[in-house]
């Protein structure tokens, strides 16, 4: 490759042969060639450092201007063609006039590293994004659109290993994808159950002094009175919330009194949640539907402090948008409530405890897929038997000598999360529980007994644009 001094030297003789046969030539046209590249009066060229491009001008030229010979340089090949080429990074201005002092030619040359071909590697690279690189003063500029926050990341890494770590990379790239997610969660939990109770009692008495004259067996079943007329009369307590069967009468000349204690009680509980909850990509939302319940907290110099702790229906989560449109979700969804199992005394107060179902986990889904984080199938089964040795164990007539209760508990509980991508909509577009409620007057609340005076298919009042016109300013109008 010549020097710059060469460079002019040469560009200086061509300028004085081309004033000589500046007329002939003027009459013969351009001829066009493949590797030519036709300028207009005002342009644009991006060059790589060490790479050029040969210019045809649509006119005689006789003078050449390069305003930095540091980043761009050219050299004339004949009155309508010039080799411009790339130095360093950067921006140049090239003028090429004609004898007159008309300007036949100019551009502005942006040179950068491996530029022309940054534009080829996007597009092989991500053939969905729709990327433009463009060159200036030392740096890249990349504008354009890309599916998510990745391909933005990733084409703004690549494009810079490219370049180099001398050029610098500004990237002003925009998501197609929408980067709102929307979080349905549901909490679906079912809990039955059971409780049975069977016990005997006996109680025997015996008119004279033998050691049967008194209570027999465990708890009194109830009482025999001897009546001052010889008779015997039989009262039978049931205990409180007990189904007993109770008989009385005379056996081995002893006055009887038995009763078979049958309690069973069952229960199921229900509890449906079904929050929901939007954020940006990468930022994390959470929210409670429930309340704050008081904690003593005793103190060395301060005294007794008092905390609050959390407890109702809560979630928390943190939604990234992925590169093919998933989403991938960290949440923890919750559902607390006080109990008093578990509670303690504190200083006269009463701290309760909390029943907590909670799940915390990261998936990955697509928009209105969804997913079950969470399912437990929990049985749990206690036993006990209390009898009197011996006498509880005989065939029939022992299950009077003794009590066996039973208790089982079965917890079923799911939770099951569902992300959407979602817009902005019109306000207008948005249903409210309050729409057409309206307040009952008295006649409506006390002879119809109606706690709303509201119409089936009803609208609250909606803002609309007014354009009426007029000398004021243009504003909203509840209509």
């Amino acid at each position: 490759m010549k020097s710059n001094a060469q460079y002019k030297a040469g560009a200086l003789a061509r300028t004085l042969a081309i004033g000589l046969m500046a007329a002939p030539l003027a009459a013969v046209p351009a001829q066009p060639a493949a590797a030519q590249v036709a300028q207009n009066a005002s342009s644009s060229i991006d060059l790589s450092v060490g790479r050029g491009r040969l210019i045809s001008l649509p006119a005689p030229m006789t003078d050449v201007f390069v305003a930095s010979e540091d980043v761009a340089d050219v050299q004339v090949r004949s009155n309508r063609q010039l080799y411009v080429f790339g130095k360093k990074p950067g921006e140049t201005s090239i003028y090429a006039t004609d004898a007159s002092g008309k300007v036949v030619f100019s551009t502005v040359a942006r040179v950068g590293n491996n530029i022309e071909t940054i534009d080829q590697m996007l597009s092989l690279a991500m053939p969905e994004a729709n990327i433009v690189a463009n060159a200036m003063n030392g740096m890249v500029l990349l504008t354009g659109t890309v599916q998510s926050p990745d391909d933005a990341a990733e084409a703004e890494r690549m494009v810079q290993a490219f370049v180099g770590e001398q050029t610098k990379v500004l990237s002003r790239l925009r998501t197609a994808t929408p980067l709102q997610v929307n979080l349905q969660v549901r909490i679906a939990e079912v809990n039955r159950s059971l409780v049975k109770e069977i016990s005997g009692n006996v109680l025997t008495s015996d008119r004279g002094s033998g050691f049967l004259g008194g209570v027999f067996r465990g708890r009194q079943a109830g009482t025999i009175t001897y009546n001052p007329d010889g008779s015997t009369s039989y009262t039978v307590e049931t205990p409180a919330g007990v189904n007993s069967l109770a008989g009385a009468g005379r056996m081995f000349g002893l006055d009887l009194i038995a009763s078979l204690d049958l309690g069973e009680r069952s229960g199921m509980v229900t509890t449906l949640a079904q929050p929901n909850l939007t954020a940006i990509s990468g930022e994390t939302a959470d929210f409670l539907a429930g309340g704050e319940f008081p904690v003593p907290i005793p103190g060395n110099f301060a005294g007794t402090t008092i905390e609050y702790r959390k407890y109702g229906v809560s979630l928390a989560y943190t939604p990234t948008v992925l590169s093919n449109g998933r989403i991938s979700l960290r949440v923890r969804p919750e559902v607390s409530e006080l109990s008093t199992e578990g509670a303690i005394q504190m200083q006269g107060f009463q701290v309760p405890a909390l029943t907590v179902r909670r799940a915390e986990t990261t998936v990955e889904l697509g928009s209105g897929e969804s997913f079950m984080i969470a399912g437990l199938m929990n049985n749990r089964a206690i036993g006990a038997i209390d009898k009197i040795p011996g006498l509880g164990d005989v065939p029939i007539l022992g299950l009077l000598f003794k009590s066996d209760s039973f208790r089982r508990g079965e917890t079923e509980l799911v939770i099951i999360v569902t992300p959407y991508l979602v817009k902005p909509v019109s306000a207008n577009e948005i249903r409210l529980p309050t729409d057409a409620y309206q307040a009952p007057n008295d006649l409506v609340r006390l002879l119809a007994g109606q706690d709303s005076a509201g119409v089936t298919v009803g609208d609250r009042p909606k803002p609309r644009l007014d354009t009426s016109g007029g000398d004021a300013a243009p504003g909203f109008n509840l209509k």
